[in-house]
C-alpha cells in the first residue's frame, strides 16, 4: 500500500488541480503586481480576484482579506497590531488556557511587554469557562483572542455565546480567533462569528505550505508590524509567491463548491474510525467531545497504558503517518499541555493518538490503520509495566 496520512492538521496533500493552478504563475507569470505595465496589471488583477475567491466563503469583502506567509504570520499581525493600536484604551487581554501556540506565545510576548493577560480554564473536552470569560472583563480589557477549533481536541467553541458576551461589554473589546483547524472544517461566517481578525492557512485544506491569509473587518485598526516595502499588503510588506496564492485560490475553490459533502465525507469518515478504534480496542478513551460539537476531521483517544511516541513510530514502519498528542506540543516527550489542562493525567496525556482526516483518506485505510493498531497496542501492552500492574 502507499503510505496512509493522517495527520492533516500539521499539513495536507496539495491537490493536483491545486499544482496545475500554480504552474504558470511559476513559469510564464512570474511577476509581482505593479502599475502602467502590463505584466503588473495583469498580476493586480489575479491577486483581485483570488482575495474574492477566498473572501466568498467567509462572508467577507475582498479588500478585508490580507495575503501572509501562513497562519502564524497572521496570528502575529493581528494580536501584536490589534494590542499595539490600541494600547492607549487599556492593556488588559484574555485567551485560555487551551488556545493554539500561535497564541499563547504572542500572549507571553505582550505580558512581557507591559500588558496583563488573564488566562480563563477550560472544561473536561475542551470548551472554554465562559462564566470566566464575563468575570474576566474589566474597563481596561482591549482584545479577547481564541482558537476556534482546538487543535488537538477538535472542539469547537461556542461562538455564538463568545459574541454575545464580548457585546455585553460596556466598551469596544477587540476580537481575534485563529481559524487554522476551522477552515474548510466548519461553515464560518465573519458577520455572524463577529470577529475584528481571523487567521487562517491555506496548507490545511490541500494548498501549498507557506502562504495564509489574515481577514481584517475593515475599518479595524492595527497597528504596523512588519516595516517595508509594500509590494502585495500594507501588513506584509515584501514579497509574496504569487504562485502560492494561485493554489490557495483553487483550493479553497475545491474545498466550498460543494461544502456539505466536504463535512459529510469527514464526519462519515472520522465516525468510523472512533467507532472501529473502540470496537477494536480495549480501554481506550475519547479525548475531546462526541458528535456535532467536534470539527468533522479530527479523532483523539488515549490508548491506556502505552505511550503515544512508540505507537506513532511503530505505525511509521508500517507506512502510517499520524500524531501523538499534539504535533506543536509533543517535543522533548512532555505531557500534552492541552490534554493536561482538560483534567487528563501524564498517563492518558502520553498515550494520546491524534488522527486528522481529509478528503483522500478512505474506510480501507482506517481499517487497515486499526488493524495495525490494535496488533501495536497488544504487543506494547505486554511489555508495559503499567498494564500488567493492572491486570
Amino acid at each position: 500500500m502507499n503510505r496512509i496520512y493522517m495527520d492533516n492538521c500539521v499539513t495536507s496533500q496539495p491537490a493536483p488541480e491545486v499544482l496545475k493552478a500554480m504552474k504558470p504563475y511559476l513559469e510564464e507569470k512570474f511577476w509581482f503586481p505593479g502599475s502602467f505595465i502590463s505584466t503588473g496589471e495583469a498580476i493586480n488583477s489575479a491577486l483581485e480576484g483570488f482575495r474574492k475567491t477566498i473572501a466568498l466563503p467567509l462572508n467577507a469583502k475582498a479588500n478585508e482579506i490580507h495575503f501572509t506567509s501562513g497562519g502564524t504570520l497572521a496570528n502575529n499581525l493581528a494580536i501584536k497590531g490589534l494590542a499595539t493600536a490600541h494600547s492607549d484604551q487599556g492593556n488588559h487581554i484574555i485567551c485560555s488556557v487551551v488556545d493554539y501556540p500561535d497564541l499563547l506565545t504572542n500572549a507571553a510576548f505582550l505580558e512581557n511587554s507591559g500588558f496583563e493577560v488573564t488566562y480563563i480554564n477550560a472544561d473536561s473536552e475542551g470548551f472554554i469557562d465562559l462564566a470566566e470569560l464575563e468575570a474576566a472583563i474589566r474597563p481596561e480589557t482591549i482584545l479577547f483572542m481564541t482558537t476556534i477549533v482546538n487543535h488537538v481536541l477538535g472542539t469547537i467553541q461556542p461562538m455564538d455565546r463568545i459574541k454575545a458576551i464580548l457585546d455585553n461589554a460596556d466598551h469596544k473589546i477587540y476580537y481575534h480567533a485563529d481559524a487554522g483547524q476551522a477552515f474548510g472544517k466548519i461553515p464560518l461566517d465573519v458577520s455572524i462569528l463577529g470577529v475584528d481578525t481571523m487567521a487562517i492557512s491555506a496548507h490545511k485544506i490541500h494548498a501549498p505550505q507557506g502562504i495564509g491569509a489574515l481577514y481584517v473587518k475593515s475599518g479595524t485598526k492595527l497597528g504596523q508590524i512588519i516595516h517595508g516595502v509594500r509590494r502585495i499588503d500594507d501588513l506584509q510588506p515584501g514579497g509574496l509567491n504569487i504562485a502560492l496564492i494561485a493554489g490557495f485560490a483553487r483550493a479553497v475553490d475545491l474545498t466550498f463548491e460543494d461544502f456539505a459533502s466536504t463535512q459529510t465525507q469527514l464526519r462519515e469518515l472520522s465516525d468510523y474510525l472512533l467507532a472501529q478504534i473502540e470496537a477494536t480496542i480495549p480501554q481506550v478513551e475519547l479525548n475531546g467531545p462526541r458528535g456535532k460539537n467536534r470539527a468533522p476531521h479530527n479523532i483523539n483517544t488515549s490508548i491506556d497504558f502505552i505511550e503515544g511516541e512508540a505507537i506513532t513510530m511503530m505505525l511509521d514502519l508500517k507506512g502510517i503517518t499520524v500524531a501523538t498528542g499534539s504535533a506543536c506540543a509533543s517535543q522533548g516527550l512532555k505531557p500534552n499541555y492541552i490534554l493536561m489542562a482538560v483534567g487528563k493525567n501524564h498517563i492518558q496525556s502520553h498515550g494520546s493518538m491524534k488522527f486528522t482526516l481529509s478528503r483522500y483518506n478512505s474506510k480501507s485505510e482506517i481499517d487497515y490503520l486499526v488493524s495495525q493498531l490494535s496488533e501495536i497496542s497488544t504487543e506494547l501492552r505486554k511489555r508495559s509495566p503499567l498494564f500488567n500492574a493492572k491486570k
